[in-house]
């Protein structure tokens, strides 16, 4: 995977590469800021699980050593899938999230993966949005779980 790196007076120096275990804490952090945290769900276990399958898709977006952005993506073989798409809100704005997406995109074509989807609650307009501006459609279809393995 190349490890692209942006830098831009304007909005300081990025660059995206894979997770490493080290960034634990800091992406739990963002991620809770971020409003992407659960009761339901635990971060450190879905952590966890991640590094189990398919590590190699699970972004970070760093700066100055320090995660301030993540992208969980997976494939199954039929659909591509993105979670825990979250970027500190200092460096909102700064096109990180939309570089986060296009790499995302560009390793699953390269896996072979047909579409990608993803959740959004439907109370977020403001991340519906800015999916919509990357050309994403709201797909007209109930999204249904069930929980397999409470986290609680």
């Amino acid at each position: 995977m190349s490890e692209p790196v942006i830098d831009d007076a304007a909005a300081g120096s990025w660059r995206i590469r894979p997770f490493a275990v080290a960034d634990t804490e800091a992406v739990v952090a963002l991620w809770r800021a971020a409003g992407l945290v659960v009761p339901w769900n635990d971060p450190y276990l879905d952590i966890a699980r991640k590094l189990t399958v398919q590590p190699e898709l699970f972004l970070v977006g760093e700066s100055d050593g320090m995660p301030i952005a993540t992208a969980m993506i997976g494939y199954d073989g039929h659909r591509g899938w993105v979670n825990y798409l979250a970027v500190d809100g200092s460096h909102r704005g700064e096109g990180l999230g939309a570089s986060l997406m296009a790499e995302a995109e560009r390793l699953l074509a390269e896996l072979g993966c047909p579409k990608l989807n993803l959740q959004v609650r439907s109370t977020n307009t403001g991340v519906i949005a800015f999916y919509r501006s990357l050309g994403y459609q709201v797909d007209e279809v109930a999204s249904l779980g069930k929980r397999l393995i409470p986290d609680a």
